[in-house]
């Protein structure tokens, strides 16, 4: 699993870091984020791409299982 520490970024940029931790081919990621937009983007980039997204109990914890999600 890779770790992303984005606190302090805004959005765009968790989600190219957590795009770039996928192309450099993570299957798992897992992004902190504080940026309240970021939960919505990272899951509307998961959506576009199929993978699975966790949200923790952390409001600014996600997972994201960028495998294909099951159909």
């Amino acid at each position: 699993m890779v770790r992303i520490d984005a606190r302090g970024l805004k959005c765009p940029w968790p989600v190219v870091r957590l795009a770039r931790a996928v192309r450099d081919g993570a299957a798992q990621v897992e992004i902190l984020a504080d940026d309240p937009i970021a939960p919505a983007e990272i899951a509307a980039l998961a959506a576009a791409n199929g993978w699975v997204v966790e949200q923790s109990g952390d409001a600014h914890r996600v997972t994201v299982n960028a495998r294909q999600s099951p159909a």
